[in-house]
């Protein structure tokens, strides 16, 4: 608890929630649009930006030689907080936000916490959210233990564009290889370097050889690899970028493919130069004859937000109780979510276009209330959505020469032809288009429109009870804001009722939230009985009533009472549509909110293709674990999917216990855009990891071998990987943007999915049997149950990889598989292994399910069987000697020196007694 406590007043940065959203775009081999973010809580020094553009400078010349003369970087913004002071050399930023942020550069969690990473929790080849630095690194403080930072700022922009993985694994750090050697994990297997066990008392360390544990039959736990400081080989980037001679992406010809590196896993024993070679920047540029200029930054500082509300009023919205749902979301969008400080205006559109309100700054409740007078109040006339787009740049520059980074929420439910001939001035002008697409016919045009300025889109569909609306309007908070700072959603939830019948259910507000918190009630015909009581079981009784807008609203002063809030609604009306929709904001600056982010892997599909949901769950940075996450995935027509999401590492999910909860979705029901909504619960087994570190990441470089001696750097902080701390009781609501299916076919198909690739299978060997443990994969990827399992094994890890139905096969006749994401186990005793001088079995699983479609191989596990060798005495040439390269020079030639003394020495000896001959035998 003290560790815990000590971790959030460490963490004084209110990290901004993003997701995954960049701008970047590729022109004539360059890179254009990277956004580097410097986050609020970073200390103003003017030092840090030109230290980011030294950064990426080299990284840009290290970039263009990596990938043989084909990228480099050519435009970068740097944002800049809007904490730091005004300087003629900042611009406002267009579309630039912490949002779309390709880099952030922040304070560390906790002390040391400086390690370099990329936040990608996709597949290979997939992009990555956000590169993560400390501005200690960025200021060249961690050259020693990470390599310089263009270097690293390089190995980092491969994970997070073109979706490879570390060659190294600091879980499988070592591994045997035939005959019976082990070896650090890394690619190219001809680094050089010693495996040792430090021992260290303040600036004194002392080695030791490792010695081989008994289970693993590998190297123990604290045994380490020391790269030799001088090398000659030049790969790979993604093993250690830090040392001098690695100039090169480990290529197909040097690919260590035995190695349990990540990169081997989750790319198929692809190297990673393979895996960027297919990917789409590859395919679109071809090499370049001259070297790059270097790159262009543009300096943008966070300015105070301005919105532009354009609401639809045209005689569509008078259907399915629209704009009365319009209506109210505005309302919980003026009243709770929008930030004190924020420019607000308001246009309303049919055909034409009306200014109702110019920009109004938030400063009290008396600037919202005028705005809620403006709200429309009848529907009428057809639609043109440009006249409302139009409007509402008038709005701005009323105030604001520039459009510069404003925001315009869209709210329409028609369809409108000439929506496309505003396209082109959107884009040029530099304001962010919000849409809400209500109902089945809003206009697809804007959709293109929220895609080009970087807007996030909502689809809302009739079913009130969704709450969908209220929702979207909710979810529009500022991007460029601390989470402290953010509305943040509790509780959403409808239901239609009968006559006298009761919604029932409580709310928990925990200790990270309940500042400006906001309970609003709707319904439909007949204002309901309302009964709210806080922990302490007190009677709320001060609710704002507003029957022309059929709803109820009550705000708590202060901050909310911390525990289990209980509601009652009571219907007074037959098919009564009741809402409840609860927001807060953190409750102390200084310690972060547990927030929640929902987003699928891609905004179009065409079916039957299938798609992955995705819930991240942190406080701060740090993943929160064990939470119930569920998913609610609805047509523009209502048809709602309900997912469980998991967090195991199994099935879509890509690492377990990483806070990112995961799960396929197949389930379509129609062509058009579908709404994704995620609801978290944290109950008494969640936990959260106070410290971990986080995969995709730069090496830690432990020391350096220099003539034969290991010089230690600074020792990375000590981390308990199973320390886990305990999280009080929560509930969070997430919106994600929506998404649009195509080419759907209602017509019976055949079984389209195979069942997920096991991803997480473990092997251990007791006595002579090993026993196998792996979470079941489903019928259709992670649904239903599979059929059979087809277990084999081999010798060769290469051979189980490219011929897996030719290697040895167990039989598993007993082992009837379970449904989906459970557990199974299954132990063997293995069969003879043919290759000589084996030292372990590996095993892979494939499952088949009920059409006979199969999935992918398994991840290879391998189960020791023999006790490999040490390493080697040390005067042998092998690549782990622990020799440098001068070390070997300086042998060498102390070699040939004491040859040349040695011939010399006899011949001067043969010519004395040839002499001595001469001169005996002279007469």
């Amino acid at each position: 608890m003290v560790f815990f406590r000590s971790f959030v007043f460490l963490l004084v940065l209110c990290l901004l929630q993003r997701s995954n959203a960049s701008l970047v775009r590729l022109n004539d081999n360059g890179y254009e649009g990277i956004i580097i973010a410097i986050d609020p809580g970073v200390p103003e020094t003017e030092t840090l930006i030109e230290r980011i553009k030294d950064m990426v400078t080299s990284a840009s010349t290290y970039l263009f030689e990596a990938t043989e003369k084909r990228f480099f970087f050519k435009s970068v913004s740097i944002l800049i907080p809007e904490t730091w002071k005004e300087s003629p050399q900042y611009k406002r930023p267009k579309h630039e936000s912490y949002k779309h942020a390709d880099v952030l550069v922040t304070l560390p969690a906790l002390p040391g916490g400086d390690e370099p990473y990329t936040k990608h929790f996709k597949g290979c080849k997939e992009k990555g959210e956000y590169i993560h630095f400390t501005s200690d690194f960025v200021l060249g403080k961690k050259q020693n233990e990470y390599g310089p930072t263009g270097r690293l700022f390089v190995h980092e922009w491969a994970h997070h564009r073109w979706g490879v993985f570390d060659e190294y694994n600091d879980n499988e750090p070592f591994y045997s290889v035939t005959p019976r050697r082990i070896e650090a994990t890394r690619c190219s297997e001809s680094i050089t370097g010693m495996n040792r066990v430090p021992k260290c008392q303040g600036n004194s360390c002392s080695f030791s050889k490792c010695k081989i544990n008994s289970t693993t039959q590998l190297y123990e736990k604290n045994c380490q690899f020391f790269p030799d400081k001088d090398q000659i080989e030049k790969a790979s980037i993604m093993f250690m970028q830090g040392i001098d001679s690695v100039v090169e992406f480990c290529n197909e010809k040097n690919h260590n493919r035995e190695a349990p590196s990540l990169q081997n896993k989750m790319c198929e024993s692809r190297s990673t130069w393979e895996v960027i070679s297919v990917s789409e920047d590859f395919k679109n540029t071809t090499l370049m004859e001259k070297s790059p200029p270097p790159p262009v930054f543009s300096l943008l500082r966070i300015r105070e937000r301005i919105v532009c509300l354009v609401l639809d009023k045209s005689g569509s919205m008078g259907g399915y109780n629209r704009l009365n749902r319009m209506n109210q979301a505005a309302k919980l969008f003026l009243l709770q979510t929008v930030e004190n400080g924020t420019w607000v205006g308001m246009v309303h559109f049919d055909s034409t276009a009306v200014i109702k309100s110019g920009l109004i700054q938030i400063i009290s409740t008396n600037e919202k209330n005028k705005l809620l007078s403006s709200l429309p109040t009848a529907a009428m006339g057809g639609t043109s959505i440009c006249a409302g787009i139009e409007s509402a740049f008038q709005v701005i520059k009323g105030i604001h020469p520039q459009l510069n980074g404003s925001e315009i929420m869209l709210l329409t439910d028609g369809e409108d032809s000439s929506a496309r001939r505003c396209i082109d001035k959107v884009k040029e002008s530099g304001a962010i288009i919000h849409l809400i697409a209500l109902g089945p016919s809003a206009d697809q045009a804007i959709t293109e429109m929220t895609t080009i300025t970087g807007g996030k889109h909502f689809s809302i569909s009739d079913k009130a009870e969704s709450n969908g609306l209220v929702d979207a309007f909710g979810a529009l908070s500022s991007g460029n804001t601390a989470a402290s700072q953010q509305s943040l959603q509790l509780e959403s939830k409808g239901l239609k009722l009968n006559y006298n019948l009761w919604m029932n259910g409580t709310v928990i507000i925990d200790s990270t939230v309940g500042k400006d918190t906001f309970f609003l009630f709707t319904w439909e015909k007949q204002y309901p009985t309302i009964s709210l009581w806080d922990p302490h079981g007190t009677s709320m009784n001060n609710f704002t009533v507003d029957t022309a807008s059929k709803m109820a609203y009550f705000t708590i002063p202060g901050t909310a009472k911390a525990g289990v809030w209980t509601y009652n609604l009571q219907a007074k009306a037959d098919s009564e549509t009741l809402t409840i929709t609860v927001n807060s904001r953190a409750a102390n600056s200084s310690v972060p909110p547990i927030t929640v982010n929902a987003k699928m892997n891609k905004d179009t599909n065409s079916f039957p293709s299938p798609m992955i949901v995705y819930a991240e769950i942190l406080q701060g940075y740090i993943p929160i674990i064990g939470a119930n996450v569920t998913a609610f995935i609805e047509s523009s027509s209502g048809k709602t999917e309900v997912l469980e999401l998991l967090d195991n590492g199994a099935g879509a999910d890509t690492f377990k216990d990483d806070g990112v909860y995961s799960r396929y979705f197949t389930a379509y029901s129609a062509n058009g855009r579908y709404s994704l909504k995620v609801q978290a619960h944290g109950g008494a087994n969640t936990a959260t990891r106070n410290f971990r570190h986080p995969p995709n990441r730069a090496a830690y470089i432990p020391g350096w071998v220099v003539d034969g001696k290991i010089e230690v750097n600074p020792p990375r902080p000590e981390i308990n990987k199973d320390t886990q701390t305990n999280v009080e009781s929560f509930t969070r609501i997430a919106s994600g943007d929506a998404f649009v299916v195509s080419n759907f076919s209602s017509s019976a198909l055949p079984d389209l999915y195979p069942p997920s690739q096991i991803t997480d299978l473990e092997a251990t060997l007791d006595g002579d049997m090993i026993t196998l443990t792996w979470t079941a994969p489903g019928d259709d990827f992670d649904v239903g149950k599979v059929k059979q399992y087809i277990i084999r094994t081999s010798g060769s890890i290469l051979d189980l990889r490219d011929n897996f139905d030719n290697a040895l096969q167990v039989n598993t006749a007993d082992l009837v598989p379970k449904e989906a994401n459970s557990k199974e186990t299954f132990a063997f005793k293995p069969g003879n292994i043919s290759e000589e001088n084996a030292t372990h079995i590996f095993v892979a699983i494939r499952s088949v399910d009920k059409s006979n479609l199969t999935s992918k191989v398994s991840n290879i596990e391998r189960v020791a069987l023999f006790t490999p060798q040490a390493d080697p005495d040390e005067s042998q040439p092998n690549p782990n000697s622990g020799l440098s390269i001068s070390s070997l020079v300086l042998i060498v030639v102390g070699s040939v020196v004491l040859v040349s003394i040695i011939l010399s020495i006899t011949i001067c000896t043969i010519k004395k007694k040839k002499n001595s001959n001469k001169f005996s035998t002279g007469f």
